[in-house]
């Protein structure tokens, strides 16, 4: 039988898979500067016996591993990048590691499902959009689904993807010393004040599922100095791209206020590429439960209606041209959310090894259950 041809393939690389979670984890790289992560993905794959190709779209840190020539392409994407400070509190090492063995477990029995099997290494999700590079270059033109799983508190079979823009807010002033001629400076510090406040008072006027977060970057060089220059991060979130863009208009307006009450002037760069919303695809999502059920997980939270968590990933883009699914698959952690120290403690526990071997035995086992659906697979190939 298929599944249990993929099983073996995933349970005698266990061992592996394990290690490479612990590497990853062990090695945090921001996005687009995961040298060694995706170094290791990648040479495990190889040894795997994938055909590998490194630095695919021009990115040193992006590769395609495949294996199998069915008419059927299946791909699992592998997230590498880890955050600043708290290093790998999204559980990347998890989802790099249970995304090769998916491909392992595939590629076993990928003649007998008619699949050509295909991990793709995508850099820098945390904010600077890998996958939309890789869309954008091609790499997804082929594809007939994909999907990946991603650590979480609690088992989901999905999250609410908001559309996401990331981009710096700068404003350039003039010194001035502080005290003995303040009135000679123009004060770029003030303008982000400015700015942030009224973002903070528009925030009662947001509509369900808008959101912005920031961080100052740069206020200041010394308390005795007027602010030349000061730079504000931010990220603009909403339910779909277009809510988006309305609610940068509204936000250009906060931004505008600071510039004008002080003087300073103002420029916005963006960062990366926007994220899109998600649309999950119901005919992979069912074959999923059937398969991460198989395993011993269990979608309580999903059977009692309860809200979907909101997130934002670039793996949301994909699936606006790809058929794709991004479920959430459970760790223990103990009261810990994501993007905390705690959770990045949780990434790399026996209970976290388990969640390597489940999600890769899960998607798998969803990639097995589609290639042999009748329905489903016709429908995947009349896209090509």
């Amino acid at each position: 039988m298929s599944t249990e041809h993929a099983r073996e393939a995933i349970e005698n690389a266990a061992a592996d898979l394990i290690e490479l979670s612990h590497y990853v984890h062990a090695h945090p790289e921001l996005g687009y500067e995961e040298f060694l992560s995706a170094e290791a993905v990648a040479a495990a794959a190889e040894r795997a016996g994938f055909v590998v190709e490194r630095g695919i779209a021009g990115l040193p840190t992006a590769f395609r591993a495949t294996k199998g020539s069915g008419e059927l392409n299946i791909v699992f994407c592998a997230e590498y990048d880890a955050l600043p400070d708290v290093g790998h509190a999204c559980g990347h090492n998890i989802i790099a590691a249970s995304s090769l063995g998916a491909a392992i477990g595939l590629a076993a029995v990928a003649d007998e499902v008619g699949v050509t099997v295909t991990l793709l290494g995508t850099p820098s999700e945390e904010g600077g959009g890998g996958k939309i590079d890789l869309i954008n270059a091609g790499y997804f033109r082929d594809a007939h689904a994909a999907m990946m799983v991603h650590p979480w508190p609690n088992e989901r079979l999905e999250a609410a993807c908001l559309a996401v823009d990331h981009f710096d807010v700068t404003y350039e002033g003039k010194e001035a010393h502080a005290s003995a001629a303040p009135w000679e400076g123009v004060n770029a510090l003030d303008a982000l004040t400015i700015a942030q406040v009224a973002v903070g008072l528009l925030r009662q006027q947001f509509r369900p599922g808008d959101q912005v977060h920031s961080m100052v970057v740069e206020g200041g060089a010394a308390a005795n100095i007027i602010p030349r220059r000061a730079v504000g991060r931010y990220m603009a979130r909403s339910v779909t791209a277009q809510r988006l863009a309305q609610l940068r208009d509204r936000l250009a307006g906060c931004f505008e206020a600071g510039a004008r009450a002080t003087g300073a002037t103002l420029t916005v760069n963006e960062l990366g590429s926007q994220f899109t919303h998600m649309v999950s695809d119901l005919g992979l999502l069912a074959h999923y439960r059937r398969a991460a059920e198989g395993v011993g997980r269990s979608f309580a939270l999903d059977d009692e209606g309860v809200a979907l968590p909101t997130i934002s990933t670039d793996m949301a883009n994909v699936s606006l041209v790809v058929p794709s699914i991004h479920p959430l698959l459970a760790i223990p952690t103990h009261g810990a959310v994501n993007h905390q120290p705690e959770f990045t403690a949780a990434c790399a526990t026996p209970e976290a090894d388990q969640a390597v071997l489940d999600g890769a035995m899960a998607l798998a086992n969803t990639a097995i259950g589609v290639a042999t659906d009748a329905a489903v697979r016709e429908r995947l190939l009349s896209r090509s």
